[in-house]
């Protein structure tokens, strides 16, 4: 399993939101690049990376950062908010970006994100309200069942789907294991949990599910998990 440990920019510095409202926002760090490096210190292969104010804006709002990081580490880098057009993909692989995750659009335009996973390296992050899809930052939810629009992507040729349950999103209160095994089953991808990751019993209900990978948040910032006993356990698979 691959543990993929985040950064949330805002206003370009690294912050942790509460059930994804921007108001909320703890800022952990004002040179996000620092903290990449320790992930990667830490054993990290890869870092998860979001655009919070891209997201809402729908456009990129902190390639300041995202290319200070870049510059200064050697993970693999996967980003995600407010990306919603061909320019800004090849933008961010030209800057150095691995792969690219497309949200909101994946709902609003499920063609298009065909058409980019045809060309370039592409995940697709479902995030749930109650089961149900949310987009545009999470400010709006849809009437459409997340298990639904997973079932739309099995063949689409996409690397990945990143399933958040926002409803846990920086609670600390357990992954939704079972919210996760229904996206992997009913897309038939690798799927990667998100959302509620406490401690190292997550992490081994995670692999006893056989889930591919967890990205990891506020259990970091807030010293709820043993980063590096997580990559240990996640390596060995046990």
């Amino acid at each position: 399993m691959t543990i993929l440990p985040a950064i949330d920019l805002k206003d370009g510095k690294a912050v942790r939101l509460t059930k994804g409202v921007m108001d909320s926002a703890k800022i952990y760090s004002d040179e996000p690049w620092h903290l990449a490096r320790r992930f990667e210190e830490l054993g990290s292969e890869w870092l998860h990376l979001v655009d919070l104010n891209g997201a809402f804006a729908g456009e990129p709002k902190n390639l300041e950062q995202i290319e200070k990081i870049r510059a200064n580490t050697d993970l693999k880098l996967e980003l995600g908010g407010g990306i919603r057009d061909e320019g800004t993909i090849r933008m961010y692989l030209d800057l150095g970006v691995d792969r690219l995750i497309l949200g909101s659009v994946a709902l609003k335009n499920p063609d298009f994100v065909r058409e980019m996973a045809a060309r370039y390296p592409i995940v697709v992050g479902i995030d749930a309200v109650d089961g149900m899809v949310a987009v545009e930052g999470w400010a709006e939810v849809s009437e459409m069942k997340a298990i639904d629009l997973a079932r739309a992507f099995a063949d689409a040729g996409v690397e990945a789907i990143i399933c958040t349950d926002v409803g846990r999103d920086g609670m600390l209160s357990g992954i939704n294991v079972e919210f996760t095994r229904s996206i992997a089953e009913a897309s038939g991808l690798p799927t990667i949990a998100s959302g509620g990751l406490r401690d190292l019993e997550d992490i081994r209900r995670l692999l006893d599910a056989g889930i591919d990978g967890v990205i990891v948040g506020k259990a970091f910032y807030e010293g709820t998990l043993d980063l590096a006993e997580a990559f240990r356990l996640a390596k060995e698979g046990a």
